[in-house]
């Protein structure tokens, strides 16, 4: 399944400043990594999946744009998943990949 090339497109632009990034494909869609840590990935469905710290998971969710990330049906811990609609607005997107890029950053 390919991923969605236009939202891949925006996040390499929103990351093109930081040093440390590097791309790889991985689960069907293509990953964002921070010193070798996944931050975000655009998922073959057109959504972003995020990395989160795990003890602000109900902060993260109670904002009401992002649901729990699940992989073959089980949710994965410290992350979310958020539909393309939420992310049309740059700031949005940037705000969300800032989340994660945080989050990279401090494994």
């Amino acid at each position: 399944m390919a991923y969605d090339e236009h939202l891949a497109a925006r996040v390499r632009d929103l990351l093109a400043d930081h040093p440390d990034v590097t791309e790889r494909r991985m689960f069907g869609g293509l990953a964002f990594l921070i010193a070798d840590s996944m931050a975000v990935a655009v998922r073959g469905d057109g959504d972003l999946m995020v990395r989160v710290d795990p003890a602000r998971m109900s902060e993260v969710l109670a904002a009401g744009d992002a649901r729990p990330a699940k992989m073959r049906g089980r949710e994965v811990r410290g992350w979310v998943v958020l539909d393309s609609d939420a992310l049309q607005e740059r700031r949005a997107l940037a705000h969300w990949i800032a989340i994660g890029v945080a989050r990279a950053g401090s494994l």
